[in-house]
This record gives C-alpha cells, structure tokens and sequence, in this order.
C-alpha cells in the first residue's frame, strides 16, 4: 500500500526536534547576539531540526512568524502557542552574548523546567561572567594572568591609590560583559578616571588590569561526546591601540590568523592549558579562551561560553580552518545538549 506524501510529510515533520534559537538579550551585545542566532537559523539542519529563533529583550520573549506577528512565549514553560498547537521544545540553543545568556540567569531558568540547552551550565555561567571571580579561581590553577584591581560603585579608590598597586598601562573594563563594551586603555594617569567613569556606565563593577606586551591568541574548544575537539589558534592582530568592539566586527580594523603562525610548542601548550581549563571550569559546548603570550609566558585573559556565531566570528571560521561545516558544528551543539 502506497502511503500518501502529504501524510509522510506530517509524519516526517513531527519526527523532528524543536530547537529554539534565543538571541537578544539586555546587554550592549545585543545586536551582535541577533546575529549570531540568525546565523544559528542560517546553518542549522531543517531536514532534522524545527528551528524556531527566539527573541529576548528585558521581559519579552517572542518568535515572530512570516507575517511579522509576535508571539510571545508563555514562561511557565518555556513554550510557544501558535495556530496548530502549543509547542515544546526539546532544546534550547542560546545565542545570547551578555546578560541573560552567559551569566547563568537563563540557564538556572531552564535547568527548573528540565529543557536542554547548548552552553555550559547556570554555575559556570555565572563564574566564567564575571571576570573578578574567574581570574581568582584561574590563578589557582597555577596559571599566568594580569595584575589587578577590582572596584565596585560603593568602593572609593583613588586614582594614585590604584596606581600604587598597579603600573601603567592598564586596561579598564566592565567586570561582567564582553565584546570590549565599556572598555579602555589607559596610558596616562589622568585619563584613569575617565576610563572607570565609561566602565562603571556599563556594570556597578569594573576591573582594572594591567597590560601585558605580548601576541593575542584565542582557542576554540568543542566537546563531543567523550572527545575533546581543539580548533585551530587565531592570532588577533588589531590595527586600534587594542582589539576594542570596532576591531572585533569591523575587519578594517584588526586581522585575525587562522591558524596562528606562532611556534609550535606555543600552539600545543595553548591547547593543553585551554582543554585543562574546560575540564576544570565544567564547561559545556562550545567555548572560547582568549590569552596574550610573551618571553615569559601566556597569560590568561578570558573566557567565552557563549562565543560569536556569526560566519565573520572566531569560533566558525577556527571551525571552517578545521573542516566542520556551520551545519554540523550547530548540529553537534544541539545533539550535545
């Protein structure tokens, strides 16, 4: 007996996992964060997966359909009602850079409603998020990182206070964010008080870092199954004083190396602290370590759980430079989760 095509196709659609993409969030990432769910959308498989991209500002939370219209997602479940029924979804791809996204708020949420999601866990999140706490727990690890000084709004510091801990040039910076929001290079002891004002804009903590001379790498590291994949380095070569949000996404202004053309015992001890750290941080998914490395060693910068996804971001092309597709890095995401 020939089964009918269009109730093949039923049977067919209803075999798949629905995946939402939630991109957005509150943070100054936010434009970046469409971006990557939008490429999310672009590359993920549709023979296999439903995908529905997920939109989240502040406290709406919607899927817009091909006639623009909203609809916004009941939160008591995490689910979508649309004409042919309520939908559940069977995974959670996040895509969110910043704030709900990275810094566990979003995961904590889906951990109660038991809904897998592709990034690493609500207490990683959070450590890894802010940079403070995660440097701390980094350098009892025995490894190389940044002098320091870590300001909230209610500490007065004065600026002479701080440059006796700290020698110039240093880096001022949002203590939870990312994208280089907020942040500046300061060389001159009368432009350090600018600069914390501008951070402490974005976050009521900054952190103070002071600069290292050295070569910017940044390695992407993916778990699948039981096996450890390790893309290829990048080098971060940028044109402004330092890899700044305009560097980051505008390619006029920095040129990233794919692979890095650095010795090769550089490479190999980069790749080992950086899977020795995803061990011990308990990540999930696919996350990216940032270090800068001079004569006297690398030191540890941070920590992405929630890279770029777009095509132009680090982690596709180390992908790419690899010889996985967008398709199947997506895949192995969701199928992780």
């Amino acid at each position: 007996m020939r089964v009918p095509s269009d109730l093949l196709k039923s049977i067919f659609e209803q075999m798949k996992k629905n995946i939402a993409i939630v991109s957005g969030g509150d943070s100054g990432e936010y434009e970046i964060s469409v971006k990557s769910g939008k490429a999310v959308e672009k590359h993920l498989d549709k023979n296999k997966y439903a995908v529905f991209p997920i939109r989240m500002k502040g406290a709406d939370w919607y899927y817009e359909d091909n006639n623009e219209i909203k609809h916004f997602i009941d939160k008591n479940d995490f689910s979508l009602l649309l004409g042919d029924g309520k939908i559940h979804f069977d995974t959670v791809f996040v895509a969110i850079h910043g704030t709900p996204g990275e810094d566990g708020k979003l995961q904590g949420y889906l951990d109660l409603l038991q809904i897998p999601y592709t990034s690493c866990d609500h207490a990683t999140s959070a450590l890894t998020f802010n940079k403070y706490f995660c440097k701390n727990f980094i350098a009892q690890l025995d490894v190389l990182t940044a002098k320091a000084v870590h300001l909230t709004e209610n500490e007065k510091m004065g600026t002479a206070s701080i440059l006796q801990q700290l020698t110039l040039p240093v880096f001022v910076k949002p203590n939870n964010g990312g994208s280089s929001v907020g942040m500046s290079k300061v060389n001159k002891a009368e432009k350090l008080s600018e600069a914390i004002e501008k951070a402490f804009r974005e976050d009521d903590e900054i952190l103070i870092e002071e600069f290292i001379e050295g070569r910017e790498i940044t390695c992407g590291i993916l778990k699948k199954e039981k096996e450890t994949i390790v893309f290829p380095l990048a080098e971060v070569i940028s044109k402004n004083e330092f890899f700044d949000y305009e560097a980051k996404y505008n390619p006029d202004f920095a040129e990233e190396i794919i692979p890095a053309q650095i010795p090769e015992e550089v490479a190999e001890h980069c790749k080992q602290v950086s899977s020795f750290l995803y061990e011990k941080l308990k990540c999930k998914g696919v996350v990216r370590f940032d270090y800068i490395f001079n004569e006297k060693g690398m030191y540890f910068l941070e920590v992405n759980t929630v890279p770029g996804l777009t095509e132009a971001s680090f982690i596709p092309q180390m992908a790419n430079s690899y010889g996985m597709p967008l398709s199947d890095l997506f895949g192995l995401l969701v199928e992780g989760a």
